[in-house]
């Protein structure tokens, strides 16, 4: 390997090399990488160029560092996209080549307090339906999510029809137009319940995203808080511009 570049060359070098190693297959996933010293000798190169292009390799979700053990090769982060799109979730993971899978925990009527009430824009005690899921990718938990509707306008809800893409049920209904959705996130520390769904442990940091949707008359049909799996979901937001037309 010619050394005369830089350290920053060194290591964008080294961590590319791994990453096709990666991608090859020579280090499969859930696979440990040679250690610090065995990568120093196989590119003749420093340990602190192996550390920093091994920290990259972590921000960039290729691996994770165990202490103790070593680094491993993690799994691949499922891309959501924050923008107008047609794609379900099944539809996303399926173009990523991974195996999509809703489970419904729980489905039930209960009445709305002063909180739900607010996020659904209805009358304080008007029920609601409870609707509990998790979202797996390749059957590993990626999603904890409990959405609430106004039970008068989704009284058609089963626990099977929420096994399947909900917004695609509720443009299904001749009565009910899906028209905006608004999505707030945050970075939120796992509690006992949340860490229980997605097998993390309890403080570990999660995606939460708090989502309200609208129908065409501006009504609310869904208020909803979803927790996703830190190391195992990422985002894409996209933004569109439009040249500003010249006026006279």
């Amino acid at each position: 390997m010619n050394k005369k570049g830089t350290d920053q060359s060194l290591h964008a070098y080294v961590k590319q090399e791994l990453v096709t190693a990666i991608q090859q297959g020579v280090y499969p996933v859930k696979s440990q990488l040679p250690t610090e010293a065995e990568l120093c000798k196989m590119y003749d190169v420093s340990r602190t160029t192996i550390r920093n292009a091994l920290q990259q390799l972590v921000i960039d979700g290729y691996v994770e560092r165990i202490q103790g053990r070593g680094t491993f090769v993690a799994s691949r982060r499922v891309k959501q996209t924050l923008s107008a799109t047609q794609g379900n979730y099944r539809e996303q993971l399926q173009l990523q080549g991974k195996k999509p899978k809703i489970q419904v925990i729980d489905l039930k009527v209960v009445p709305s307090d002063e909180f739900l009430s607010a996020m659904l824009e209805i009358e304080e005690n008007e029920p609601v339906h409870r609707l509990e899921r998790i979202r797996y990718a390749d059957d590993a938990p990626l999603q904890y999510e409990i959405a609430y509707l106004p039970w008068r306008k989704t009284t058609w809800l089963t626990k099977e029809g929420g096994e399947h893409s909900l917004y695609q049920l509720l443009q299904s209904q001749p009565d009910l137009s899906l028209h905006q959705t608004k999505e707030h996130l945050h970075i939120a520390l796992a509690d006992e319940e949340v860490a229980a769904k997605l097998g993390i442990s309890v403080g570990d940091p999660c995606i939460q995203i708090e989502t309200h949707a609208y129908l065409a008359d501006e009504s609310k049909i869904e208020y909803s808080i979803a927790y996703f799996h830190g190391e195992k979901a990422s985002f894409t937001i996209e933004r569109n511009y439009q040249k500003p037309t010249k006026t006279c």
